[in-house]
């Protein structure tokens, strides 16, 4: 490979786009490839351990579907996606709990990340305003940044966002004159927090929302993966009119696939989809012909139900490491679900740098900046427990504990 020459790339420099210099490399991403690391132990990477999955049956089915209809399944399909996958969507959506949502309203997407860049494209204009939480998704964040719109961080504590903070910050941004555009959350099993928005709390945040005219995007790709509580009902549930819900086959089939949708409001339907359509053409048709082949055959609720059982041995194995080996100063959230445990170290230890530590150490994370909007989350760090098996979650407690302990007590040298 040849290197462009330096007044080429000069040149090329100042025809970048204001959008492009604001996009940078996800935290996340830079980790990952550390993780390939076997002698390191991973405890960074929100993957679902897919060696649980039909492996065999799945091959089987890819066979079947190409040798049989390979002309439709390689082929062009609906921007919308496949009517079978939609009308499945709408089962695996009464599974939460959701049963106010028609077919028509249905979008596939390319991930659910698809239909965050199809909310920013739809709804804002550079310098607008969306709120979330903090911490709050970091792919989310990177699309935020780049459509040049600003992340405003909402309060929140061991119950999700607050109700009285979030009105008092659509107060407090609304007097500043921004424009705020939707209110973006993952009410269940936040990543990287793992907290889930009180039940108590859904139909404030909604009314909330619906009185300020502010839009709500739902994120909710965990929502199935609950070991332990009830439970509470969806933000879609609650105001199909002013909710977007996006939902994701990654964590309960596989993301290798990129299949998701998002149910959206039916007087913004068209302008929605017309904006996936317009990047991505069509979500891919072999991919949602395996997924729905998947859903006929094989008995997916079941499947989820042994996921949940093997997370929630590994999560329960987690705590119970943290609770054993981490310093008295480091505390952390309690998931009833979800992939990720956020641990919160004194003030003044910035965990970027402790990465590389951790890296010496046989051990890595993700640390907490990448997930907050403002990036103030130095002290702050995520740990994930869904691709590790038991014994290999306690060694990677043990060596990220005697890592932070020698940071605690040098931090307070």
């Amino acid at each position: 490979m040849t290197t462009a020459p330096q007044s080429l790339a000069t040149a090329h420099e100042a025809l970048l786009s204001d959008r492009a210099s604001g996009i940078k490399q996800s935290a996340v991403r830079d980790v990952f490839e550390l993780s390939l690391d076997p002698s390191l132990v991973s405890l960074a990477g929100g993957n679902p351990y897919l060696q649980l999955l039909p492996l065999e049956k799945i091959g089987e089915i890819s066979r079947r579907i190409i040798t049989e209809h390979g002309p439709e399944a390689l082929q062009y399909g609906s921007g919308l996606g496949t009517v079978e996958l939609r009308e499945q969507i709408i089962d695996v959506m009464a599974a939460e709990g959701i049963n106010n949502v028609k077919v028509e309203d249905v979008v596939v997407t390319n991930g659910s990340q698809s239909a965050q860049d199809m909310a920013c494209k739809v709804f804002c204009n550079p310098g607008d305003t969306v709120l979330c939480e903090d911490p709050t998704y970091v792919g989310a964040l990177n699309t935020f940044e780049a459509y040049q719109v600003t992340a405003q961080p909402v309060g929140t504590d061991e119950n999700g966002l607050i109700p009285g903070a979030l009105r008092e910050r659509i107060r407090q941004l609304r007097a500043a004159g921004e424009h705020i555009k939707f209110l973006y959350t993952i009410p269940n099993f936040n990543n990287p927090s793992g907290i889930t928005l009180a039940a108590q709390r859904r139909q404030e945040i909604v009314d909330i929302c619906r009185e300020e005219g502010i839009l709500i995007l739902e994120d909710n790709p965990y929502g199935m993966l609950r070991y332990e509580g009830q439970a509470a009902p969806t933000l879609r549930s609650l105001d199909p009119e002013n909710v977007i819900y996006m939902g994701s086959f990654s964590k309960i089939f596989a993301p290798g696939l990129r299949i998701g949708w998002a149910a959206v409001p039916t007087h913004l339907f068209r302008r929605f989809y017309l904006a996936g359509e317009a990047v991505a053409l069509c979500p891919p048709t072999l991919n949602q012909m395996i997924i729905s082949a998947y859903l006929n055959e094989h008995d997916w609720k079941g499947q989820i139900a042994k996921y949940n059982d093997l997370y929630r041995s590994r999560r329960d194995a987690m705590l119970e490491a943290l609770a054993a080996y981490l310093p008295a100063e480091v505390s952390y959230t309690r998931p009833e679900g979800g992939f990720f445990i956020w641990l919160t170290l004194p003030a003044g230890i910035d965990t970027y740098k402790l990465l590389q530590l951790g890296v010496k150490a046989g051990v890595i994370f993700i640390p907490g900046a990448a997930f907050s909007p403002g990036g103030q989350a130095d002290n702050k760090l995520r740990l994930a427990f869904c691709s590790v098996d038991e014994a290999t979650i306690g060694e990677g407690v043990q060596r990220l504990s005697g890592l932070l302990a020698t940071a605690i007590e040098s931090n307070g040298a």
